[in-house]
């Protein structure tokens, strides 16, 4: 087979000229050569692009095989045969059926020796590099260490192109495989080694080409083998059903009915979507929800496709077109239950954190637990309100993260229901941005992977957020992020809670397909954090800005192209295919996590550090930034509230607020030096250590 190669290569390329026409065939047999390394790279290639990121034993198994007989087998035995060959032609032997031409045994020079005494009878490449002197040294290991390292280079490349958009690791089966080679190849004679690298260089430079053309994986392809592998059971799993089922079918059904009895948590068996946790506040026998909404027709199915702004535009009719339903009982003040303390109650507020089409937000004392709070009171004009309080609630407490907002308690008051959160205090990532300037690299990545850690955590309970934007996720004074305002969350099978007259999310951060009328899904929850974390990189929405609402809107659902990206950001590629249109060929959250993770981890960097930069609190009390002022009488203090449409993004219903003193403490702020990063505007005097938040 050597001599095939060797006799065609000499047929293809072996003129007559200087330094030989063998010397030439044996570089054309050395590009040769090179061509089994990279079909194993580009048939790995083509094997991915149908199986994904599926690394079974059955596909590493033939990755393996692939790697060793194409990377190793092969071209060892193709370089030690042609140096052979060479040896038994000089020697007049035709033991390998090779006949060569005259001019291998005539006098066409090799710089001062003939082909034959220059490709055959030399030293091998073991004896040049460990018996040369002088200046044979640095002119031997230049000859054969570096242009086999530079060889392995462009393998290894090869490698890690085929196996993009997934685990590299899988690559070092065939890079390796080529390493093996080189160090097998020390026995070759010297000058016929030195010929196969010099055409093996080019080869492996060349064959990166047709491994990029081809392409990685797309994100569809990708994500079902992720989802597939991780649907599967383990062993163990599969195995008990079969050793468990048989001996239960005979016995009685009383056991496992008891046993399952046994399991609900009291007090009391929940509805079929159960609440994860027992609110205060109930009458007694009735479930969440069945106090307000009891002898009250649910509302039928209604449309998902957005409907107008949340403001009333010039000449239009209320939300709904008719005569306003009837006042729910929350709302009648029928009964005498407060939940502030002016009225008995156990929470003290403080002052208004915004408002939103829930109703208001509240900074509050917990009297009881001693702690700041924040309350959203529902206004409940009718019963699809106080249905979408109750399951916000739910689906809220259902969610454990450290990066995502608690909540509390459920208490009903005079005014509603009001849900009692955890405050986070710091300021919103929109601020943050617009104050701070731009993020780098690294601390989007670390914003990126643990708000996709956080959103997650919600998918897993069945709980889509879909609202987020910048103005949503907080910053506490440690640098953290918190995702906040589920205040539009829902569970993945309502979509029939969204009613034509309002929509649901911000414009400049929508999914096109949400935005289009379909409902929202995991991966358009994807594509509005991959659209906030652009916008921390540039300052800007990815799709840019538009004159007016109506207009981002109409963009988001037309899908038009983004073109706001952060050109020069090492995320640049992951971000474009978590904005792309279709939602099935967007990235996961957890391939998400792994990449920007993975980045993180190589570069020695924690995936939970801070996203911004952190002032100190008693570097902000040295400045004495922070003043005694009286509140204004006859009522709360009033807070200043940023109309998310026309200025930055922050939310109506979350909008930024420092966090005061209790009454009846005062205090004014005063501009902070231009050197200061911003963090927390005002400092609580009563307890500093305090870092609750909603």
């Amino acid at each position: 087979m050597a001599a095939d190669l060797l006799s065609f290569a000499h047929t293809v390329f072996g003129p007559g000229f200087w330094p030989g026409d063998w010397v030439w065939a044996t570089m054309a047999a050395g590009f040769l050569i090179m061509i089994f390394p990279v079909l194993a790279s580009f048939g790995i290639a083509l094997i991915r692009k149908g199986t994904g990121n599926a690394y079974n034993p059955i596909t590493l198994s033939v990755f393996g095989a692939i790697g060793v007989v194409f990377a190793l087998a092969v071209p060892w035995l193709m370089a030690n045969g042609i140096s052979t060959i060479f040896n038994n032609a000089a020697a007049n032997s035709s033991k390998y059926g090779l006949s060569f031409a005259k001019t291998f045994f005539e006098e066409d020079q090799v710089v001062i020796e003939t082909q034959a005494k220059y490709l055959s009878g030399g030293p091998n490449v073991y004896e040049l590099l460990t018996g040369s002197s002088g200046v044979d040294v640095p002119l031997n290991i230049a000859k054969l260490v570096v242009l086999p390292a530079l060889s392995a280079f462009f393998v290894i490349l090869q490698a890690r192109a085929a196996f993009r958009r997934g685990p590299t690791w899988p690559g070092r089966m065939i890079w390796l495989s080529f390493v093996a080679f080189m160090l097998f190849s020390v026995g070759l004679q010297g000058n016929v080694a030195f010929l196969l690298w010099i055409g093996m260089v080019p080869a492996a430079v060349l064959g990166l080409i047709p491994i990029l053309v081809i392409g990685a994986p797309s994100w569809s392809t990708i994500n079902r083998s992720v989802q597939e592998k991780d649907n599967q059971p383990p062993p163990q799993q599969q195995q008990h059903p079969l050793q468990q089922v048989p001996p239960r079918q005979p016995t009685q059904q009383q056991p496992p009915v008891q046993q399952q009895s046994q399991q609900k948590p009291p007090p009391y068996v929940p509805e079929p979507v159960p609440p994860p946790y027992r609110p205060e506040g109930l009458l007694a026998g009735q479930g969440p929800g069945q106090e307000l909404l009891s002898g009250r027709p649910q509302p039928g199915k209604l449309a998902d496709t957005p409907g107008p702004m949340p403001f009333p535009l010039a000449g239009a009719v209320p939300m709904g077109g008719g005569a306003p339903k009837p006042p729910t009982r929350a709302m009648t003040g029928g009964g005498n239950n407060s939940m502030w303390t002016r009225s008995g109650g156990r929470f003290q507020k403080i002052k208004a954190l915004g408002h939103g089409g829930f109703g208001t937000v509240w900074l509050a004392m917990d009297t009881q637990l001693d702690r700041t709070v924040a309350v959203k009171m529902a206004h409940a004009p009718d019963a699809e309100t106080e249905e979408r309080m109750l399951r916000e609630a739910r689906a809220l407490a259902a969610v454990r993260h450290p990066n995502c907002v608690r909540v509390y308690d459920i208490v009903e008051d005079e005014d509603g229901l009001g849900i009692v959160m955890e405050y986070i205090e710091g300021n919103a990532l929109a601020d943050a941005v617009h104050d701070n300037g731009k993020l780098d690299d690294l601390a989007a990545a670390r914003l990126w992977v643990t708000m996709a850690g956080a959103l997650s955590a919600a998918h897993a309970k069945g709980v889509l957020h879909r609202d987020i934007k910048p103005s949503n996720i907080m910053i506490d004074p440690s640098g953290m992020p918190h995702l906040i305002d589920f205040g539009i969350a829902r569970s993945k099978g309502d979509s029939t809670l969204t009613k034509t007259g309002m929509m649901v999310g911000t414009p400049d951060f929508l999914a096109p397909e949400t935005a289009a009328g379909s409902p929202a899904t995991p991966a358009s929850d994807a594509w509005q954090l991959a659209a906030t974390v652009s916008y921390a990189l540039t300052g800007e929405p990815p799709r840019g800005t538009r004159d007016n609402p109506m207009a981002a809107l109409m963009a988001a659902a037309k899908a038009e192209r983004v073109t706001h990206l952060p050109n020069n950001s090492v995320h640049l590629r992951l971000l474009t295919a978590a904005l792309g249109p279709d939602p099935a060929g967007r990235p996961t959250l957890d391939t998400v996590i792994r990449q920007t993770g993975g980045w993180l981890s190589k570069g020695g960097h924690a995936e939970d550090g801070p996203v911004t930069k952190v002032v100190k609190r008693e570097d902000i009390a040295a400045l004495d930034r922070t003043k005694v002022t009286a509140p204004p009488a006859g009522g709360a203090e009033r807070t200043k509230v940023t109309d998310p449409e026309r200025t930055s993004f922050t939310d109506p219903e979350r909008t930024r607020s420092t966090n005061p003193p209790r009454p009846p403490v005062n205090q004014a702020q005063q501009p902070a030096p231009p050197d200061l990063e911003r963090t927390r505007p005002t400092q609580k005097k009563h307890n500093p250590t305090r870092r609750f938040g909603a």
